[in-house]
């Protein structure tokens, strides 16, 4: 026996469901070679599969509406009968094909399947709408359905199907939240949007860490100008309105008056300065030749074991750049305030409010989603992208939403820290 053998034997049989695809795969192909047919396209074997079992599901639809199946005269009853069939044209995630529609002498036959006056197969919709949420514009779409599927589909039919998710957007943005929150990570993106002029508007961002240790996107809302500590307190008072009654730890940027924002809301909020924010500002201040060296530094900083032990790496990090880079000393300094919260966590916490990282991964793919379309036409086409984008989570990748690694350590921590707010949630 090969050691192949033995790891097949090992892993046990494979799913019958499974070899049943095979088999058909390779039926399908077998049949498309000695037919001298393609799988795809005007005419290829998965079209005619396609309508096969479309008409064979509509038949057996009219089957259970009579009473009885096609030819078995001796199980009719009542006088309503079969009446031929009518032709038409529904679009699939094969291309469209051609079906023909069994009728009933009554009339009273309705299918589910292919609906009356529907043009499209349920299947074909999603197909648009995922390709909407990986950035391609209409005109990307409708050229992309005509070749892979030979697909005449306009731009409009296009934006009509992505417009069916603008309801539960809508339902989404004003969804009650939980009562307490261990943890929220804010930031924003600044996407373009035509309102008379094209403009660069900020887009707030908001995601919580709910008490089972889920990261969820709390809130998402287009600004009208530029990123401020205003439009951050109109956006997160939201929030509170839809029963957001604690936050024990926010992080986010340095956005001047954010901090006094958040208190505003939740007096008892810790609020954490996100520390790639601030090394990444630093960095702007200094020549690239010397980031290794800087970082290196300021990682003593941040990762101190107390306020005390940070003072003393921060000072002689002071003594090494100030003349060089006086600019980032200063805003360290200015930032201290913010910054050291960080140093009282155990590393446990440390962990879940180090970066706003989680957000920026999301910000990352609405750039990859918003980079192709150049701006939007209104708010709600931006965030009807950016909603779709959320809620199509990629496999076997990072995404937004999903379980915190390590929560349950974490929680026992934000318990030792926090005990009385977390148990007013019960």
């Amino acid at each position: 026996m090969t050691s192949e053998d033995t790891a097949a034997d090992s892993a046990g049989p494979a799913p019958a469901h499974d070899d049943l695809d095979v088999r058909v795969a390779r039926e399908l192909i077998d049949k498309a070679r000695e037919d001298g047919v393609s799988l795809v396209g005007p005419n290829g074997l998965l079209r005619q599969v396609t309508k096969t079992v479309l008409e064979s599901a509509l038949n057996g639809e009219l089957d259970d509406h009579l009473g009885y199946e096609k030819g078995d005269v001796a199980e009719k009853f009542g006088v309503n009968e079969r009446n031929g069939s009518s032709s038409k044209t529904v679009r699939t995630d094969v291309g469209d094909v051609r079906i023909d529609v069994p009728r009933d002498r009554d009339g009273t036959f309705t299918p589910q399947i292919v609906p009356k006056y529907a043009r499209r197969v349920e299947g074909f919709d999603d197909t648009v709408i995922s390709l909407y949420a990986k950035g391609l514009t209409t005109g990307e779409i409708q050229a992309h359905l005509a070749d892979i599927y030979d697909a005449r589909v306009s731009r409009e039919l296009i934006s009509k199907i992505t417009d069916k998710v603008v309801d539960d957007l809508n339902s989404w943005q004003i969804r009650p939240l939980d009562r307490v929150y261990p943890v929220v990570l804010i930031d924003a993106i600044h996407v373009k949007i035509r309102d008379g002029a094209v403009a660069n508007r900020p887009v707030y961002i908001a995601v919580g860490i709910t008490l089972a240790g889920e990261r969820d996107v709390l809130g998402m809302w287009v600004g009208t100008g530029g990123e401020g500590a205003k439009g951050w307190l109109n956006h997160l008072s939201d929030l509170k309105n839809r029963g957001v009654e604690d936050i024990l730890i926010v992080a986010c940027d340095g956005v001047k008056g954010l901090p006094e924002a958040i208190s505003a809301l939740w007096p008892q909020a810790e609020v954490q300065l996100c520390v790639v924010h601030l090394v990444r500002a630093s960095l702007r201040y200094a020549s690239k030749k010397y980031w290794p060296a800087i970082t290196k530094r300021l990682k003593l900083i941040y990762t101190a074991p107390t306020v005390e032990a940070a003072e003393v790496e921060f000072t002689e990090f002071c003594a090494e750049w100030e003349d060089r880079y006086p600019a980032m000393i200063r805003l360290w300094r200015h930032s201290w305030e913010q910054f050291t919260p960080f140093l009282a966590y155990p590393p446990e916490l440390r962990k879940l409010v180090y970066t706003t990282n989680a957000i920026e991964s999301l910000n990352s793919r609405f750039r990859q989603a918003t980079r192709r379309r150049g701006h939007f036409p209104n708010e709600q086409a931006a965030l009807k992208v950016l909603y779709l984008v959320i809620k199509n989570p990629l496999k076997n990748r990072s995404n937004i939403t999903g379980k915190v690694v390590g929560w349950k350590q974490a929680l026992n921590t934000l318990a030792m820290h926090y005990g009385d707010r977390l148990d007013a949630q019960h």
